[in-house]
């Protein structure tokens, strides 16, 4: 297929075009470099997918309708990932959320509509549960207790398609990421943060008090649901993928300790506001009808990121 991947120098854009690409679909990636996190990471991925047959980058806006547009001609599907991620950051900026997760999605969307595009698939997540306090949680529960603008945004991007789905037809599937990790990972994700920490002897800073509990999903085992989900193209879904089933903060923290070879210094916070004290995903449905069976624990994916941190950024 030609598949039009928007935010293809992210994390899960980078591993989902190199799986597509070695499959021999060819992707029009499309990605705006922003500054949400370093530039550098991003550019050194898409510098892993230029040069590959099958894969073009295109630089340019999801918020400009015109490259849009452009990227979208002659596609067979659309897998749309990028988003303003993060719960914190959309509290000190909301407007860059709304900018780009309700205006670039319609963008995305509309014009999938305008080019009849036969299939569209797009990054949801489990943020959309906010204040849900019934686990696992599975994708029949309400999902009207928002936490933060960032889960806002993603539970309207829902709303938006099943609109237009029920208006004008096109396929729509959602994917509700439950806490995606791996190498290539990002800078503002946990993993990342606590290894840098401890690699160079700072303190890392554990919320929640150490007791939050969450479904940390491995970047192969999301590629692998993101692909099939792209192949099934339902008519109108909405999937969990996540790992099925959820870790204490202290066990994924003392996991990361003994890949690096070093105790952590820990600093103990309160819960930070829009974080959720439990994630933990019901994949009944996405086993059932994507045939989603993630095989890679913490105990194999942790020790995965930090031999890829230690070699690209040399400690």
């Amino acid at each position: 297929m030609r598949i039009l991947l928007t935010g293809a120098a992210g994390f899960i854009g980078y591993h989902t075009s190199q799986a597509l690409i070695a499959r021999g679909d060819e992707v029009i990636g499309l990605d705006n470099f922003n500054t949400y996190y370093d530039p550098k990471l991003k550019e050194a991925r898409a510098a892993m997918l230029t040069g590959q047959k099958g894969f073009t980058l295109v630089r340019g806006d999801i918020r400009d309708r015109k490259t849009v547009v452009e990227a979208m001609k002659g596609v067979d599907r659309v897998l749309h990932l990028p988003a303003m991620a993060g719960v914190r950051y959309s509290f000190e900026h909301p407007e860059e959320y709304v900018d780009t997760n309700i205006l670039g999605f319609f963008n995305v969307l509309d014009e999938a509509r305008k080019q009849e595009i036969p299939g569209l698939i797009y990054a949801s997540s489990s943020s959309v549960y906010g204040g849900n306090t019934t686990f696992p949680s599975s994708e029949e529960d309400r999902v009207d207790d928002q936490l933060s603008l960032y889960g806002m945004t993603k539970k309207d991007n829902e709303l938006m398609a099943h609109t237009y789905h029920h208006s004008y037809g096109i396929p729509v599937t959602g994917l509700r990421f439950f806490t995606v990790y791996g190498p290539w990972g990002r800078p503002d994700m946990a993993l990342f943060l606590f290894t840098d920490a401890i690699l160079h002897g700072r303190p890392i800073n554990v919320f929640g008090e150490g007791k939050q509990q969450r479904d940390f999903t491995y970047i192969d085992d999301i590629v692998a649901g993101v692909v099939a989900s792209i192949d099934r193209n339902y008519d109108e879904e909405i999937f969990n993928l996540g790992c099925g089933r959820k870790e204490e903060l202290m066990d994924f923290i003392t996991m990361i300790e003994k890949a690096c070879g070093k105790e952590a210094q820990k600093e103990f916070l309160p819960m930070q506001p829009g974080d959720v004290r439990v994630s933990d995903a019901d994949i009944a449905k996405a086993r059932k009808k994507l045939g989603y069976e993630p095989k890679t624990q913490i105990k194999e994916g942790i020790p995965r990121f930090v031999q890829w941190y230690r070699e690209y950024y040399g400690v």
